[in-house]
């Protein structure tokens, strides 16, 4: 008999750097000849699966609702009574081996982790962000690196507004976690955590958040399926959100210094404000808009190397493994988990984020780098995310933690 994956998350299409990693999960175990059932909420852009009527309604952060829906969705934000007695009912119609949760709060909310903890199907849950010690999720404030809320202080998150600046949303997100505290719907209800970079292990148990409960199991890409660009272009690339906390501002700064051109991949919040600070500095920067699947790898394909300088803690971004995939080494801040990822003249190099005149300088060693030693670099990052980020690896620590639960993995 097939062992069956109840799968959790609140969306079910790639929106962003989480989800791809759910989804991949959810084939992965597909592949090895699992029965995975997806929950989530609806939403317009999902994956077409069958499961879709089981989904919760959608809820959207923020939105600009009616005053009577905008009240019923915050307080579902808090507690859905509906996600638990949808996965309730999906529990008994399925009999799931085990359930792996990813993104559940502000949208599905912790109320599906108790429905499965108190059906006795062993919890799995990985942690994409530091939601489980920041109500904000980013232990990032007014675009800076915060961590007021450390000692239990979690009205800090409304006091400053952490949540798009807004100060309602900041008080529901303060309610939410005070709640889950209050409900232990975390720590006292989860079996298992993984956690993609050893930066958020160190963080999380600095906060509190500790022990053998938390594992350590990184994110991963297959570059079998990636043919690998040794050869350097010209210009320099980031890819992903456009967002303050990317620290794309220094990068436009740096690019205006040091007179390097820069593509800017993506779409975000940042676009207008960028564009116009490049008119500004007089900076060579090209902002391409969203490119997926071919389109990126051809533009990744053609860059000279990857620039990530992000100044707040990444967890294990993606990006850089898709860039060593395509064989790219990568230039990134030194903050958060990055520096785990990219070995300092070996597989990139980095920098003190935030930086400019570092990143410039960074920009100008790595345009006058002779071609033969950024294919080197290039040909390390490819063997390095072969090696360490595989997705046998990470299936290999998936199923050693699955089985400590009593589950096979297969």
């Amino acid at each position: 008999m097939r062992p069956t994956l109840l799968s959790v998350n609140n969306y079910y299409y790639p929106r962003g750097g989480a989800e791809i990693v759910f989804l991949r999960h959810n084939d992965m175990l597909a592949e090895l000849g699992w029965n995975v059932v997806p929950f989530c909420m609806r939403h317009p852009r999902n994956r077409p699966t069958p499961w879709d009527v089981h989904f919760a309604e959608e809820i959207e952060i923020g939105r600009d609702y009616p005053l009577g829906q905008k009240l019923r969705k915050g307080l579902k934000s808090l507690y859905s009574f509906e996600a638990r007695a949808k996965v309730d009912a999906l529990i008994r119609l399925v009999s799931p081996d085990v359930c792996h949760a990813h993104n559940v709060y502000h949208h599905l909310s912790p109320s599906v982790l108790a429905a499965v903890k108190r059906s006795g199907v062993p919890l799995v849950m990985t942690l994409h962000d530091l939601k489980l010690a920041c109500p904000a999720y980013s232990m990032l404030s007014r675009g800076e690196v915060c961590e007021r809320c450390r000692n239990g202080g979690l009205f800090h998150v409304a006091l400053r507004r952490c949540m798009k600046g807004s100060l309602p949303i900041s008080v529901l997100v303060m309610a939410e976690s005070y709640l889950h505290r209050l409900l232990d719907s975390y720590v006292g209800t989860v079996d298992r955590f993984i956690v993609p970079s050893r930066f958020y292990l160190r963080k999380l148990a600095e906060w509190g958040f500790g022990g053998e409960q938390f594992r350590y199991v990184p994110n991963f890409v297959d570059a079998s399926r990636t043919r690998p660009a040794l050869d350097p272009g010209s210009r320099f690339v980031y890819f992903g959100r456009l967002s303050r906390e990317k620290g794309l501002d220094t990068l436009v700064r740096a690019a205006a210094r040091a007179r390097v051109g820069i593509d800017l991949i993506g779409t975000g919040p940042e676009l207008e404000r960028l564009e116009a600070l490049a008119a500004r500095t007089r900076a060579d920067v090209r902002c391409r808009g969203f490119l997926s699947g071919d389109a990126l790898e051809s533009a990744i394909a053609e860059a000279r190397a990857v620039v990530l300088p992000s100044e707040w803690y990444e967890n294990a971004p993606l990006s850089v493994l898709e860039a060593y995939a395509l064989g790219k080494p990568v230039i990134a801040s030194r903050i958060g988990g990055l520096p785990e990822l990219v070995e300092h003249d070996e597989t990139g190099w980095l920098f003190e984020a935030g930086d400019a005149d570092a990143l410039a300088a960074l920009l100008l060693h790595v345009r006058a780098m002779p071609d033969g030693m950024l294919r080197a670099a290039g040909e390390r990052a490819r063997a390095k995310v072969t090696s360490e980020f595989s997705p046998r690896r990470y299936l290999d620590q998936v199923a050693a933690i699955y089985a400590e639960l009593g589950v096979a993995c297969g």
